[in-house]
């Protein structure tokens, strides 16, 4: 593997808004929590874009310069389209491009493996548009193969071009960390694998262009397999302190005391913490998609990652069973007590909800009879059946008539100590406040 290093080059002026001749350097298929912010930092780097998407109202909102997503403001919004920036449900606009980069969901499918309808029906689209010359990548989540043995014979037989020889071919993961303020589409590596040679040069040029430092790799094959690596590195240690956690409270050792201590030590040791699961669009799935290839193609189990995600999966209902003993102990019965979540996104300060382990916690405790309520800043409408949104202006009264109060997220705007004040009992399952009730 080769390391390529890149200097970005100074913002150009903004162009003007194009016309219906203009040749777009990149066009972005979907517009979402990864597109969205593609788009962005290549705008920022004086490229022009356009941006594809079958969701109209995500289209019109962009239009009318209304992001939907958390780390792209509405003012960012209406920069980039000051920049020249096109979005629309005209997938014409594709012919109009260099390079297509496709960025759509792959969620997990029944089988244990990706969904790759929403990769299978970008493909077509950008194959019956695809111009001799053009380099598509594809940045979607999938297993290793899925760019060299699925998108390369369809965008062929959509456009009756020859991948590699009439058009540019390649992988490169989308690392994006929703509200990390740290590291963003310009100074996390790219990792790049081409379908050849000449495919590797032509998607490195391209992210060179507006990325601080781009990875090279052999091939496709190598660059999806470290992606499903990343997150499967993240399952398998998140499984270990969860595990731990566990293991802690039967033996009466304060787990977060642990964690600390060990993190201490320079060197040969990174820390993870435990929680009521994972979430997201990453770590709970993808290791799966390496698991249920490895499964299908040698008939062998990815052991560890599949253990971890057994362990992840039951956190919810361990948590559960924690809050009613916590309960049970001060003669409060969990069938009808009053639990308020707070926090349900998946993580910190975002909006994002995506198989956040807050609704398998919440499915639980209702199963035992509770009346289930939540509290998040950051998603007023969570959509899960029999549970109560309390809004922000009860919040404080919710918190002092509940039995039990579940501190899943601490999002940033929580006075927490002084919610865990207000609370008859607070289990915090972060590890943030010793005067809680209880904590994981």
């Amino acid at each position: 593997m080769t390391t390529v290093t890149t200097t970005r080059p100074a913002t150009s002026p903004a162009p003007t808004l194009p016309n219906t001749r203009t040749t777009f350097d990149l066009a972005v298929v979907g517009l979402g929590y990864v597109g969205l912010p593609l788009a962005q930092e290549a705008i920022a780097s004086g490229l022009r874009v356009a941006g594809f998407d079958i969701d109209e109202a995500r289209v019109d909102g962009l239009r009318a310069g209304r992001s939907a997503v958390d780390d792209i403001s509405n003012r960012q919004v209406a920069e980039m389209t000051a920049a020249g920036f096109v979005a629309g449900t005209d997938e014409r606009l594709l012919r109009r491009a260099r390079a297509v980069v496709i960025c759509v969901p792959t969620p997990l499918g029944a089988d244990g493996g990706p969904d790759l309808t929403a990769v299978r029906s970008a493909v077509v689209t950008v194959g019956r548009n695809l111009q001799p010359g053009t380099l598509v990548v594809l940045e979607s989540t999938t297993f290793p193969g899925t760019t060299e043995d699925i998108v390369a014979p369809m965008l062929s037989e959509h456009s009756g071009l020859s991948a590699g020889t009439d058009f540019h071919l390649a992988f490169s993961p989308e690392r994006v960390d929703p509200g990390n303020g740290t590291f963003g589409v310009r100074n996390t590596p790219k990792v790049v694998g081409g379908l050849t040679p000449a495919c590797t040069d032509r998607a490195t040029a391209l992210y060179s262009a507006f990325v601080d430092r781009v990875v090279p790799v052999s091939s496709p094959r190598e660059a999806e397999t470290a992606k499903l690596l990343e997150n499967t590195y993240r399952q398998v240690n998140i499984a270990l302190v969860n595990e731990l956690a566990q293991a802690c409270h039967d033996l009466g050792i304060d787990v977060w005391d642990v964690i600390g201590a060990a993190s201490t030590k320079p060197f040969g040791f990174q820390p993870f913490r435990p929680g009521v699961g994972v979430g997201g669009h990453c770590i709970p799935i993808d290791p799966m998609y390496l698991s249920a290839h490895l499964r299908e193609q040698t008939g062998r189990p990815l052991r560890m990652a599949e253990l971890a995600q057994e362990i992840n999966v039951a956190m919810p209902s361990y948590v559960a069973r924690r809050s009613q003993d916590l309960l049970n102990d001060a003669g409060v019965p969990l069938h009808g007590a009053r639990v308020l979540l707070l926090g349900v996104a998946y993580k910190r300060d975002i909006s994002d909800d995506r198989e956040t382990p807050a609704r398998p916690l919440a499915q639980a405790l209702l199963s035992h009879g509770a009346q289930v309520e939540y509290h998040d800043p950051h998603v007023p409408e969570w959509g899960e059946p029999g549970v109560r949104r309390v809004d922000d202006e009860e919040l404080r009264a919710a918190v002092g008539e509940a039995d039990l109060v579940i501190l899943v997220q601490k999002h940033s705007a929580y006075d927490l100590a002084g919610l865990a004040a207000t609370a008859q009992r607070f289990f915090d399952t972060t590890g943030t406040l010793d005067q809680a009730s209880d904590r994981l």
